[in-house]
């Protein structure tokens, strides 16, 4: 049986192939040590920088404080629940956080 090789794999595919976590995926997609693609609403890393990123040496941490991260990028936008000015009604509206908090 012919198995069709993967050419883009998802955050969560290539956190398998590497025996990573998909939070270590998102820094290292941060930190600009694996490339991505956007397709839709979905991120998409590319079979050749998984197996890249396979093949070298990394001593230091994912998430390490020494690691140089871009500053072209934007940092990520999360929404969260902000209350209603007319006081507590049941409903929430939703507000941008760009992780300045």
């Amino acid at each position: 049986m012919y198995r069709l090789e993967k050419l883009l794999y998802s955050r969560r595919d290539a956190a398998e192939a590497l025996s990573l976590s998909i939070r270590s995926i998102d820094y290292l997609i941060t930190a600009g040590q694996l490339t991505t693609r956007r397709v839709g609403g979905k991120i998409l890393i590319p079979a050749g920088a998984v197996r890249r990123f396979a093949r070298e040496d990394h001593p230091q941490l994912v998430r390490s404080n020494s690691m140089a991260v871009s500053t072209d990028r934007k940092p990520p936008v999360f929404a969260r629940p902000r209350k209603s000015p007319g006081g507590n009604d049941g409903h929430s509206e939703y507000e941008e956080n760009n992780g300045t908090e």
